[in-house]
C-alpha cells in the first residue's frame, strides 16, 4: 500500500485547504470565543461545508454522502487543524456516522444519515464518564423498559446536538467490555439536562445528565448488550481523525515558527541563522513527516478494514499527540515573549494540541493499548 494520495484525494485536499483558509481561519475561532457565541460554530458555514461533501465524507452515496472514506476525513481534519476551524466534523460526521454505519438499523440509516450528510442534523456521541479516557468505565444504566440514568461530563457538541448517541450499561460490572448498549436519545426528552462546559481550546463540550429517560427498542444501535463492538469502531474512527487534526496543528505551528525565525532579528542577524534553532527545527520537521506517514497509513487501513487498523490507530494517535505537543511547545518558546500573549495566535494551537491529545486517549494510553494489542 503506497503512502501517496490519488489525484482525486489531492483535489479534495486542495479544495478544503482553500476553503478553510478563507472561510474558517483562526480569526473565526477567536471571534466565536470573544463573542461567547452560544453555538460555538457557524451553522450556515457548516451547511456550506456539507454542500461540499464534508458532513457526508463517510456516508455512502445511497444515503446522500460522498463516500470518500477515512482518507478523505483525515484530509479534512488536517486542514481543520491547520486553521483551528470550529466545526462538528468529529462529533457528527465521524463518530455518529461510524456508529450508524456499524450498528444502525436500515430505518435509522435512512432517517439520520441523509440529514447528517446534508448538514441539517448534528449528532453527538456521549460515552466517556471519567476524567481520563476509559472506554468501558460506564456507570450510566439502562434498566427496565429502556429507562436510562447517568451522567456524561464531556460530550463534544452536546449542547447543540439534535440527537445523542449514549453508551449505557445494560448488564455486567463497571469496567467490563460486555454489557454495553448504544442508544439514540432525543436531547429534548424528559429527564435530559444539558449544560455547556468551557474548554481550554474554546471548543464545544457539554455535560449531559439523564434521569429516567425513556427510550424504546427502536433506538438501540447495534446488538443489545454487545455494543462494545460498535463502540470500539467509533472510538478508533475518532482517534484516527483526531490524529489527522493534530498533524495539521503541528504543521501549521511549525510553518508559523519557521516564518518567524526568518523575520525576527537578534544581535543584528535573523535568529533563523542560529545553528541551535536550525537543529531543533530540523528535528521537528522529521517528526512531522513521520506523523504524516502513519496518519495516512492508518486512514488507508481503516478504509480497507485491515485487521491491523486498531494498532495503527494507537500508533497514529500516540505519535501525533506527542509531536503536536513538541511542535506547539517549540513554537511558543521560539516566538519568545510574544508567543505567551493571547493576541498572538500561536497559543491557540498549543491549547488545541493539549485538548485533542487528551480526547479518546493520550499518548500514554495508546502506547499501553498498542502493547496490549500486540500481546504484551
Amino acid at each position: 500500500m503506497t503512502l501517496i494520495l490519488t489525484d482525486d484525494q489531492q483535489m479534495f485536499r486542495d479544495a478544503a485547504k482553500r476553503f478553510v483558509a478563507e472561510r474558517a481561519p483562526v480569526a473565526q475561532l477567536r471571534k466565536l470565543r470573544d463573542d461567547a457565541d452560544p453555538t460555538g460554530f457557524s451553522r450556515p458555514l457548516w451547511k456550506e461545508m456539507a454542500e461540499m461533501g464534508w458532513a457526508g465524507v463517510l456516508v455512502p452515496e445511497e444515503y446522500g454522502g460522498v463516500s470518500f472514506g477515512f482518507v478523505g476525513a483525515g484530509l479534512l481534519a488536517a486542514e481543520i487543524g491547520r486553521n483551528l476551524s470550529a466545526t462538528p466534523l468529529l462529533s457528527s460526521a465521524v463518530l455518529a456516522v461510524t456508529a450508524l454505519l456499524r450498528g444502525g438499523t436500515p430505518e435509522q440509516k435512512e432517517t439520520l444519515l441523509p440529514a447528517i450528510a446534508g448538514g441539517d442534523l448534528v449528532v453527538a456521541f456521549a460515552t466517556d464518564e471519567c476524567e481520563r479516557h476509559a472506554p468501558y468505565q460506564i456507570s450510566t444504566r439502562c434498566a427496565g423498559k429502556y429507562k436510562v440514568s447517568g451522567r456524561k461530563p464531556h460530550v463534544l457538541d452536546g449542547h447543540v446536538a439534535d440527537r445523542l448517541i449514549v453508551t449505557a450499561r445494560t448488564s455486567g460490572d463497571i469496567g467490563s467490555r460486555d454489557g454495553i448498549t448504544l442508544l439514540l436519545v432525543d436531547p429534548k426528552a424528559d429527564g435530559v439536562t444539558i449544560s455547556r462546559s468551557s474548554m481550554v481550546d474554546s471548543r464545544n463540550s457539554a455535560v449531559v445528565e439523564l434521569r429516567d429517560v425513556i427510550v424504546d427498542e427502536a433506538n438501540v444501535i447495534g446488538t443489545f448488550d454487545k455494543g462494545a463492538i460498535v463502540l470500539d469502531a467509533v472510538l478508533d474512527a475518532g482517534r484516527a481523525v483526531l490524529a489527522a487534526e493534530l498533524l495539521g496543528v503541528a504543521e501549521e505551528a511549525f510553518e508559523r515558527t519557521l516564518a518567524y525565525l526568518r523575520e525576527r532579528e537578534q544581535f543584528g542577524v535573523k535568529i533563523g541563522t542560529f545553528q541551535a534553532l536550525q537543529h531543533r527545527a530540523a528535528h521537528l520537521f522529521c517528526e512531522i513527516e513521520l506523523v504524516r506517514s502513519v496518519v495516512l497509513r492508518t486512514m488507508q487501513a481503516l478504509d480497507a478494514q485491515d485487521p491491523t487498523a486498531s494498532s495503527l490507530v494507537c500508533l497514529a494517535k500516540a505519535k501525533a499527540s506527542d509531536v503536536a505537543r513538541i511542535a506547539t511547545n517549540e513554537a511558543v518558546q521560539m516566538h519568545g515573549g510574544i508567543g505567551m500573549t493571547d493576541e498572538f495566535d500561536i497559543g491557540f494551537f498549543m491549547k488545541r494540541a493539549r485538548a485533542a491529545a487528551e480526547t479518546f486517549g493520550d499518548q500514554f494510553y495508546h502506547t499501553d493499548r498498542f502493547a496490549q494489542l500486540a500481546g504484551y
